[in-house]
């Protein structure tokens, strides 16, 4: 399909994306150049970003496809992210936080204590650091724009995977506290709850086995493994739309891709501001038609 540049949702935007190596991050970076941005990938892993980066840079010509060696949890690392992406690119406008990893799989008490912090260091600072290295740069701007990729554990338990679920949970709720303190400054943050992936994640699961996650969630991840699971297009084509003008004023809101109507959003922008809708908030009896306190 071609594209008309009169038609690009983010022509000439700049954006930074985290993991973008591999999976969902690399599937929003296309559809990023595909939407006329120019993009910084970066991941861990410096010979994979490269092959990413060479292929996208083939693929997207007209584009600046660039790409840095950075670890999300190190902030000196993040902090020369940021600057290589304004040096390169000269300003940024999006920022999108998708680098993560699922971290001890097990029983609670018996994982390994110094590899649940590490899934705490990338999944929760690896949100925190780069806000905080581009978030000065968005305010004098007047504007900008943060996508955070959710995941399971946000809005329910996970046994087993507890410092993912932790984590998770903990970055929804920094995203909402990061759009209220950032929204006089027409800098929009939100979240995406992409859906069950088949990325290496579901490998690693597998590869764990059911006496480690559980026989129920193992059985979840090799069902989307063998029949596949929400096409990455779903959470790549939302990020789009939370980069892009059509979203100007949605903010703080957890959105799924898979079963929000995200792409008619801006026509409910006022009742989203009015309300909790899409956001982490504590069930009270009354919420489920109880009257506890009348008893």
């Amino acid at each position: 399909m071609l594209y008309s540049p009169a038609f690009m949702k983010l022509k000439d935007l700049n954006a930074i994306i985290t993991g973008g190596s591999q999976g969902l991050g690399k599937v929003i970076a296309e559809h990023y150049l595909r939407e006329g941005a120019n993009i910084v990938l970066c991941a861990r892993s410096e010979n994979e970003l490269n092959a990413t980066r060479a292929e996208l840079a083939a693929n997207f010509p007209s584009q600046k496809v660039l790409a840095k060696a950075c670890d999300v949890s190190s902030e000196t690392q993040v902090n020369d992210l940021v600057a290589f992406g304004l040096r390169e690119l000269g300003s940024l406008d999006i920022l999108v936080l998708n680098a993560g990893i699922y971290g001890p799989m097990g029983p609670t008490e018996s994982v390994n204590l110094d590899e649940w912090r590490r899934a705490i260091d990338i999944n929760l600072f690896g949100v925190l650091l780069p806000c905080r290295a581009v978030i000065p740069h968005f305010k004098k701007a007047g504007r900008g724009k943060i996508v955070v990729l959710s995941g399971g554990g946000a809005t329910n338990p996970l046994p087993n995977i507890s410092s993912y679920a932790a984590s998770k949970a903990a970055v929804v709720r920094l995203m909402e506290t990061l759009a209220l303190e950032l929204q006089p400054h027409h800098i929009d943050v939100n979240a995406i709850a992409p859906g069950a992936l088949a990325t290496r994640l579901v490998d690693e699961v597998l590869a764990a086995g059911p006496e480690k996650v559980g026989v129920a969630f193992f059985d979840k991840n090799k069902q989307w493994k063998e029949k596949g699971a929400t096409s990455l297009d779903l959470g790549a084509g939302l990020a789009v739309y939370l980069a892009s003008a059509e979203s100007d004023g949605i903010t703080g809101r957890l959105i799924s891709a898979q079963w929000d109507p995200w792409a008619k959003l801006a026509e409910h922008r006022d009742e989203l501001a009015k309300s909790d809708i899409y956001c982490l908030r504590r069930i009270v009896p009354e919420d489920r038609g109880k009257k506890w306190n009348d008893q």
